[in-house]
C-alpha cells in the first residue's frame, strides 16, 4: 500500500492564519483611520490658502470680504460649500483683524465639526489655530 501525500492545509494552520489577519487587522485600521483624518484636516486647509488672497485683494480694494468658493476659483461648486469646508469670513475695517474658518463636515468622525481658522492680524500677517481638533490631526502649520 502507497502511503498518500498530505493536501491542502490542517485545521490548526487555518486557525493560526486567520488569528494573525486578526491581529493585524487590529492594527492597521485604527491606524489608517487615524491617517484619513489627519489627510482630510490638510485638505481642509488646502481649501482655504486660496481664499486668503482673495481676501486680501477685498481688503486691498477696500470692501469688506464675504467670501464663497465661487470668490477662490472653485467655479461650479455651490457657495459656501467644498468638500471639506463650511467658510464663514469675519473682517473689522478699522483693526485691520479678519478670519476665514473652515468648519469641517464630509470627514472622519475625528475631525468632523472641529475648526480650522485662518487669522489675519493688523499687519496682514496670516495664523493657522484649530478648535476642538485632536494634536494629532492638526495639519503641521496649524497651532
Amino acid at each position: 500500500m502507497k502511503k498518500q501525500m498530505q493536501q491542502g492545509f490542517t485545521l490548526i494552520e487555518l486557525m493560526i492564519v486567520v488569528a494573525i489577519i486578526g491581529i493585524l487587522a487590529a492594527i492597521a485600521i485604527p491606524a489608517y483611520q487615524d491617517y484619513v483624518a489627519k489627510s482630510q484636516a490638510s485638505s481642509a486647509l488646502a481649501e482655504l490658502a486660496p481664499l486668503k488672497t482673495q481676501f486680501e485683494l477685498m481688503v486691498n480694494e477696500g470692501k469688506t470680504p464675504s467670501l464663497t468658493r465661487t470668490d477662490a476659483g472653485f467655479i461650479g461648486q455651490e457657495a459656501g460649500s467644498g468638500s471639506y469646508c463650511d467658510l464663514t469670513t469675519t473682517y473689522t475695517a478699522a483693526t485691520g483683524v479678519g478670519s476665514i474658518t473652515c468648519d469641517i463636515k464630509n470627514a472622519n468622525p475625528a475631525v468632523l465639526g472641529n475648526d480650522l481658522v485662518m487669522n489675519r492680524d493688523a499687519d496682514g500677517v496670516w495664523t493657522c489655530t484649530t478648535t476642538g481638533m485632536d494634536a494629532k490631526f492638526k495639519p503641521g502649520q496649524c497651532s
